[in-house]
């Protein structure tokens, strides 16, 4: 049990997790980090030779500046990155620690799986990478339907099929197919998502047109077997030869668990969480949310770039209350 009673517990060591605890620090508030995997987590799990959109400087975070050797940054350089800024501003991070329960009276009490915590307030920071948006077909369940991805070397010589039309199923695509797999792509919509990173979009395209990367367009995957899978496309079930399958189709944010907290969602599809723009708290005095997670849903709302504001945001709303202004 923590003897004292903290300003602000930060639920998730990403980026944005880690900007809070560097502006709470700054303002001499006594916090904690909790991160249920590693350090920046989501990042890590990014596949192994993704480039960022952004440039260096639009990722960094507290002032630190971010030094590249590529005009977009890649991910090992962000890795390097942020584990130096948590390192060398020596913040206050629990790592492989999950919350279990959270319970309010006069202050939070956070029960995680190793101890407990007692805060005056509550950071939601966590992302939206770990929960996949599953397809509900017959045989998802099967080890060889993956919708995490790292590194190409594996699927070498084998049959793979990608499913889906962005960013990420299209590094997947190419930097397989580049490692000697036979790749198929089943894509929804008539085309390669737009919005695509714009040096990769004619490469990909320029790979379907000549026939290196198959590419079932107006289709999507109808099921899965061990060595097949069968894609419903517009002019009925095609059954291909496959090893593989990567299921590229996004990720969603914990709602459930923002939800359970009393945090009022859109009725809407995109579900967005309640919050004030001006502090990021929500609806729940003493709960603030903090990165992607605002958007609900909408996962490409937001980014590093344009919400590492919100950490600002809410030490200052705190600093304020702290002060009875």
């Amino acid at each position: 049990m923590a003897a004292n009673i903290l300003d602000l517990l930060i639920i998730g060591g990403g980026p944005i997790g880690l900007a809070c605890g560097l502006e709470a620090k700054k303002a001499g508030l006594t916090y904690v980090i909790i991160e249920k995997g590693c350090l920046v987590n989501s990042l890590y799990h990014y596949p192994m030779n993704m480039a960022f959109f952004s440039t260096s400087e639009r990722l960094e975070i507290g002032g630190i500046p971010f030094v590249s050797n590529n005009p977009k940054p890649v991910r090992a350089e962000a890795l390097e990155y942020y584990r130096r800024v948590a390192l060398s501003s020596e913040l206050n991070i629990n790592l492989f620690e999950e919350v279990e329960s959270i319970l309010k009276a006069e202050h939070f009490t956070i029960v995680t799986t190793k101890t407990k915590y007692t805060a005056k307030n509550i950071v939601i920071a966590t992302g939206f990478y770990d929960i996949p948006n599953k397809l509900n077909i017959p045989g998802e369940d099967l080890p060889k339907l993956r919708h995490y991805y790292q590194d190409p070397h594996y699927y070498a010589t084998k049959k793979v099929l990608v499913v889906g039309a962005n960013n990420s199923a299209v590094d997947v695509a190419l930097e397989t197919y580049r490692k000697g797999a036979e790749v198929t792509m089943v894509i929804r919509q008539n085309q390669i998502g737009p919005r695509v990173k714009y040096w990769v979009r004619p490469d990909i395209i320029n790979r379907i047109e000549e026939g290196s990367i198959k590419a079932y367009f107006n289709s999507t995957l109808a099921a899965v077997r061990k060595y097949e899978v069968d894609i419903q496309t517009a002019k009925g079930i095609v059954t291909i030869d496959n090893d593989f399958v990567l299921a590229m189709t996004g990720y969603k944010p914990n709602l459930p668990f923002i939800e359970k907290l009393g945090i009022k969602l859109s009725d809407d599809a995109v579900m967005q969480p309640n919050y004030h723009a001006d502090s990021m708290e929500t609806n729940q005095q003493g709960i603030y949310l903090a990165g992607v997670v605002c958007g609900g849903m909408n996962t490409h709302t937001w980014f590093i770039e344009n919400s590492r504001i919100h950490a600002e945001k809410i030490v200052k709303d705190i600093v304020k209350k702290r002060k009875g202004l």
